[in-house]
């Protein structure tokens, strides 16, 4: 008997034949009177028969057809009536619920489950592979399922993959016909449920020899629409490590950016830093609150907190996002009103917030999803408002949020009721931060690069020339005489050049200003290409430059550093006409140099040289004894 009945469950195809029951449409066809008749002939045979009688003959083949036809539509419609058994297959998983169940909604939330085991009132309904379920507050959706016989060697378990669900409660008819439940949710301590987890895991009693009915009452102030299925423990074993590795390596990179932005904001004394951190580590919670990692591991034993979280927390990271975006943009800078509307959008999240919290349950997503959407449209007009007036970071920092920005949209249109729970309304947001956390954090070490340069040039003006970026004369003049110095004491010998550019004048002639103007700026190059790590280079002048060249130096070297750097001048520059180089002339010296050897005084010397050089002469390098 056992075996009969694990045949006839698991054979799909055999309940997919019609039925008496459900042919129940074909008896009107054949009328009462009809099955009086006479035994007919074969309608072909109209050979010695009446008109009378052959017309009472074709009448038959008329209906005979008719019955025919209909059996024939009958059989192509039947498949689409069938529902997919629920078959537990190890090698299958996870199995879908499917249309193998019925639900109902219980729209007062009051009926138990004794009533719905004894009522056949109620209009029950198939289930779908994907269905929104319009719940709200004080409703109950009821799902009614027979488990088919199947082999009971391992460990089943009903699997409900969204945590946000608050309530799931379970119903097994125990051998006395008492419903035993069993419940998880999030408005439950995460250590009390049956299997703590990240979702709802409800075990269920498999038999090898009958089939078990049971009946899942499922509570949330808002649409429920995850999926059914079913897993053993050997799936859910593996499912778990590999979840665990992908999620650990999401956390990680969260992790560590959060360290970077903070070290950062310490180091470089830059709030943009600060916000970052505190808005990726606000993104970090709520995924963590999304996925069940946090009730599973942060709170397992605060259930208020753990319903409240995952709509408590995007409010927090939104408010947050708007204050990094102001800063990361310098919007105090550009547009004190638009400051201030991001700011008032940020202290408002946080009273948005409070409320959720504080709200009834079914007034949260409410309250949630229009702020996040109004505040990321108002930050996203505003990065691109400061890119279009020129910010040079803003059409980046767009490209970094992109793909959080799209990732967002999946859990706000499940949140809202629009799309069922799936893999994008789960993980769409980590992807998408994965994604923008080392392009945003790449922006950031841009930007301070730039400000720092900045900052540097403004600090330095005093001892920088603002269009070379070389030391100026107050700074080489020092050099110099600690270069003297070292030099004595080390009983080495150095070299000072002074170079002047000598066809400016000829430049401007030939070209224009802009080209007279550029060439100083060329010639800075050469030198610093020519200089090595520890020699310096300073701009004494418009056209006068000054070049310091540490020892230990032979008096050949000291002699070869002068036309090498007039070879370097004369070399012609890339895209310029070959005319358009640099003549220069060059004094130069080894230091310590006989007599004086005062840094200034040094200094004046290698200029009278230089002024005592004729105009007209071709030589271009003046050495001082």
């Amino acid at each position: 008997m056992a075996d009969s009945k694990i045949h006839g469950w698991r054979r799909s195809n055999e309940r997919s034949l019609p039925s008496l029951s459900r042919m129940v449409f074909m008896p009107p066809i054949v009328q009462p009177g009809d099955r009086a008749m006479p035994p007919q002939v074969p309608c072909a045979d109209n050979a010695g028969t009446t008109p009378g009688i052959l017309l009472m003959r074709l009448g038959d083949c008329k209906r005979l057809f008719r019955v025919a036809a209909l059996l024939v539509l009958a059989a192509l419609a039947q498949p689409s009536l069938a529902r997919t058994v629920l078959e537990l297959d190890a090698a299958h998983q996870p199995a879908m619920l499917q249309d193998w169940g019925d639900f109902w909604i219980d729209a007062g939330g009051a009926a138990s489950v004794a009533d719905l085991a004894s009522d056949p009132a109620i209009a029950w309904q198939p289930t779908t592979q994907v269905s929104i379920y319009p719940l709200t507050a004080g409703n109950a959706l009821w799902v009614r399922f027979t488990v088919p016989p199947a082999p009971d060697t391992e460990r089943w378990y009903l699997e409900i993959p969204y945590s946000g669900v608050n309530r799931a409660t379970l119903y097994t008819a125990d051998s006395a016909g008492q419903w035993i439940p069993q419940a998880a949710g999030d408005t439950l301590p995460v250590a009390s449920w049956p299997v703590p987890s990240r979702h709802p895991l409800l075990p269920i009693s498999v038999s090898a020899e009958e089939p078990r009915t049971y009946l899942l009452r499922v509570e949330n102030p808002h649409s429920f629409s995850a999926p059914l299925q079913f897993v053993s423990e050997a799936y859910l074993s593996r499912s778990g490590q590999q979840t665990s590795l992908i999620l650990g390596m999401y956390f990680g990179l969260a992790g560590l950016a959060v360290v970077l932005a903070l070290l950062s904001a310490a180091s470089l004394r830059d709030s943009t830093y600060a916000y970052y951190g505190l808005t990726v580590a606000l993104m970090g919670l709520t995924q963590a609150s999304l996925t069940g990692i946090a009730g599973l591991h942060l709170w397992p034993t605060l259930p208020w907190w753990n319903d409240a979280a995952p709509l408590v927390l995007p409010v927090l990271t939104m408010a947050s996002l708007l204050w990094f975006f102001s800063a990361v943009v310098s919007l105090p800078e550009r547009s004190r009103a638009l400051h201030r509307l991001l700011a008032g959008l940020a202290a408002l999240g946080v009273l948005v917030a409070a409320a959720c919290a504080l709200a009834e349950p079914a007034l949260r997503y409410r309250l949630m999803v229009p702020y996040i959407v109004g505040t990321i449209g108002v930050g996203i007009a505003t990065v691109i408002w400061a890119a279009w007036r020129g910010d040079r970071y803003g059409a980046w920092l767009l490209a970094g949020l992109a793909p959080v920005i799209a990732g967002a949209m999946f859990p706000l249109a499940r949140t809202w009721g629009l799309i069922p729970v799936s893999f994008w309304t789960t993980h769409a947001m980590q992807i998408g931060i994965a994604i923008e956390l080392p392009v945003v954090l790449v922006l950031l070490m841009l930007r301070s690069q730039q400000r720092r340069e900045h900052n540097r040039r403004i600090q330095g003006m005093d001892r920088l020339d603002p269009a070379t970026g070389l030391i100026n004369a107050m700074v080489f003049t020092e050099r110099l005489a600690r270069m003297v110095a070292r030099s004595q004491r080390l009983k080495h010998h150095s070299a000072v050049l002074l170079v002047d550019i000598v066809n400016i004048e000829q430049i401007r002639r030939d070209y224009d200003r802009r080209s007279a103007e550029e060439l100083p700026l060329r010639v800075a190059g050469r030198l610093l290409s020519a200089a090595r790590e520890i020699d310096s280079v300073a701009r004494l002048s418009d056209f006068r430059f000054g070049m310091l060249i540490e020892g230990p130096l032979t008096a050949e070297d000291v002699a070869a550093a002068g036309p090498r750097v007039v070879a370097r001048c004369l070399m012609p520059f890339k895209n310029k006409p070959l005319d358009w180089v640099a003549q220069v002339r060059i004094a130069q010296t080894q230091v310590p140099v006989g007599g004086d050897n005062d840094a200034g005084r040094l200094i004046e010397r290698l200029e009278a040289v230089l002024a005592a050089a004729p105009a007209e002469s071709k030589r271009a390098v003046f050495t001082l004894r």
